[in-house]
């Protein structure tokens, strides 16, 4: 679909950042629109993971980071000083390239955050949510026999699919993913896959990967970062058959990267 059918979700401007001395991002400049997923793609420490995490500030834990520009969710500042950066992560949830459970069961996993979050009046609310969650997550047939079974003892496919679960168990509006399948064999990829392609129906998501093939398979916007910058942003069909830029047309073809 194209950009202007779509509503506009978080807007990224003149965004730089620094590691200390040394500048991660130079002028991004990025719209990410809902229901919808943008890939974000580039070699090796071209600064994507990085823009990932200031899109629900997780740069704010990281010593020495400095960060300039302007970053809006429904067009509200994210970096203003009233804003609660924990309240934000509740509307922008995140899943990691390796799965992280919590050394606590399935079932607490994902309870964790609503509980936390106070969207739960009652112990029937909470079993609801997490079971919706799972159920959304595409996990529920498969682990709801052992609710009270540690986390960390499924599989790693659905040990990733649990922190879906877990992420989108507080109704985020917006879902990061960071190379969620990197570390997943190619049947548990085309799960997640299959799931990203659901959940997009209710949400935004922004999701970083190594993969051209999967940001062809589950994007419908492709971003092009390189030494820091975003080379260039477009319909992902676009991006992959006719690019701009030389440098991205270099990096789908497979020139460098």
């Amino acid at each position: 679909m194209p950009a202007e059918q779509l509503e506009l979700k978080m807007a990224a401007r003149n965004v730089n950042l620094w590691y200390g001395e040394k500048q991660a991002l130079f002028d991004v400049n990025l719209d990410v629109f809902d229901r919808s997923v943008t890939a974000l793609i580039g070699p090796s420490g071209c600064g994507k993971s990085t823009f990932l995490r200031c899109l629900d500030r997780m740069n704010d834990v990281i010593e020495g980071v400095r960060i300039k520009g302007d970053i809006r969710l429904d067009g509200e500042d994210i970096y203003a000083p009233r804003v609660d950066p924990v309240q934000l992560r509740a509307r922008v949830g995140m899943v990691f390239q390796k799965p992280n459970p919590f050394p606590k069961s399935i079932f607490e996993n994902v309870a964790y955050a609503p509980r936390i979050h106070g969207l739960a009046r009652s112990k029937t609310d909470l079993e609801e949510i997490v079971v919706k969650s799972l159920q959304r997550a595409g996990l529920y047939e498969e682990v709801k026999d052992r609710l009270n079974e540690p986390g960390t003892g499924l599989s790693g496919g659905q040990q990733q699919r649990l922190c879906i679960a877990r992420a989108i168990s507080v109704n985020p509006e917006v879902l990061l993913m960071d190379e969620p399948c990197s570390a997943l064999d190619p049947i548990a990829t085309a799960r997640i896959e299959t799931l990203m392609d659901e959940l997009k129906e209710s949400l935004c998501m922004v999701i970083v990967t190594h993969s051209m093939q999967q940001a062809a398979r589950v994007s419908q916007r492709t971003a092009f970062f390189h030494l820091g910058k975003l080379v260039e942003v477009d319909e992902t069909s676009k991006m992959f058959t006719n690019p701009t830029d030389q440098r991205t047309q270099d990096y789908v073809t497979g020139r460098f990267g």
